[in-house]
Parts: C-alpha cells; sequence; structure tokens
C-alpha cells in the first residue's frame, strides 16, 4: 500500500529531511524528482507555492512543509522513537539563523553578501551542535531522532561548500556525527538517484526498510 506521492529533488536539504522521516516511519510512498527550472503542472496544481518537497496523500490532502511530513510520517509510524529527539527550538534555530547564514555564505553572487562574515555567523550554531554531541552521539541524546534528520541536511551543505576549510575546524563531535550519517544505510536509501519525473513514467517508489 502507498501513502501518497512526494514531489522532491534530491538535493535539496528540505526534501531531504522529509525523505529521511518517510524512509524511518516505513512510510511507502511514490516518489517523483522534480526538475526545478520545469516544475510539473501537477506539482503546482497540488502546491502553488512551487517548492519542494510536497506530499500528496491520498485522499488529495496536500503537505508542503517539511517539517509537517515529517511529523506526519512519524505520526503514523514510529517505529525506533524518532518523535522522543525532537527539539522544536533547535530545528528552528538551523531553520532560521543557520539556514540564513548559510545561504549567503554559499550563493554570495544570489545575495550580495560578504560569505566570510556569514560563514563566521554560522559557526556558533555549529559549536551548539558540537557541545551537544560532546555528551551524546545524537544532538537530543543517546539514539537518532527527528531533530537529528531536520538538521543533517543542512550542515552537511554547508560542510560541502569549502570541505577543505571545514574540515580544519575543531568540531570533532559534530564531524563524526555527520560522518556517521553520511555512511548510514539510511541516508544511501534516501539520496537513490532518479530522472525527473514526468506524467509517463510508471511510478517508482521511494525504497522503505519494510519493502
Amino acid at each position: 500500500m502507498t501513502h501518497g506521492i512526494l514531489y522532491s529533488f534530491r538535493r535539496c536539504p528540505y526534501a531531504m529531511r522529509a525523505r529521511l522521516a518517510l524512509v524511518g516511519s516505513r512510510t511507502r510512498v511514490e516518489l517523483r524528482e522534480v526538475k526545478l527550472s520545469a516544475k510539473p503542472e501537477a506539482m503546482l496544481a497540488a502546491s502553488p507555492k512551487g517548492t519542494v518537497p510536497v506530499l500528496v496523500l491520498p485522499d488529495d490532502r496536500v503537505i508542503d512543509q517539511s517539517i509537517d511530513i515529517m511529523h506526519h510520517a512519524l505520526a503514523r509510524n514510529d517505529p525506533d522513537g524518532w518523535l522522543n529527539g525532537d527539539d522544536p527550538e533547535l530545528i528552528a534555530m538551523n531553520d532560521g539563523s543557520f539556514k540564513y547564514n548559510l545561504d549567503r555564505y554559499k550563493y554570495p553572487e544570489r545575495h550580495g553578501s560578504d560569505a566570510l562574515s556569514h560563514r563566521s555567523a554560522a559557526l556558533a550554531f555549529l559549536e551548539k551542535l558540537e557541545r551537544r554531541l560532546a555528551g551524546n552521539p545524537s544532538v537530543c541524546g543517546d539514539t537518532w531522532g527527528l531533530t537529528d534528520a531536520a538538521i543533517m541536511p543542512f550542515v552537511r551543505q554547508f560542510a560541502a561548500v569549502d570541505q577543505s576549510w571545514f574540515d580544519t575546524l575543531p568540531l570533532p563531535f559534530l564531524k563524526a556525527w555527520l560522518c556517521e550519517c553520511l555512511a548510514s544505510r539510511l541516508f544511501a536509501m534516501v539520496m537513490v538517484r532518479s530522472a525527473p519525473w514526468v506524467p509517463e513514467d510508471a511510478p517508482i517508489y521511494l525504497p522503505s526498510e519494510s519493502g
């Protein structure tokens, strides 16, 4: 049984965290990869704001905010207790000031920004995560949870802007946490490549632990 249609873009951190929760909750959905320069009409009809991810449920309800998709999936099924690791305040910091500085560090030409000043400002959030991870393997305790999945794609994106510089940072616990996330089977499952969806395609499905 499928539990909806997910419009996604493989490299988008918002879409990535939605896919992490869907796979982690064993929620089987049809996966429609989106080419951002040619968004499908079906996606725009479901969510006119035109950003991914968009989850269209079997009853035609639409969820088009990544955190809401995560909560919806985990409320349906949470086999590994991800909701026990939910820290809304930390996620809000990630989605607010950290994302603001990340965008202006990664895309200074687009924003007319001083990349290095925004890189420096973003480090305050990474240092907060480092302090959390110094005493725990995950940001909310002993086991991976919703907050790890919600934040990790953005830390990954920050690290990749200048990997050589990131590797010099004195953040050993954060770097070990990120490395473990990226090497996990879960991450490999959500990063499966697929061609941009067109209406004529046969359905493909986001991999799930339950098959």
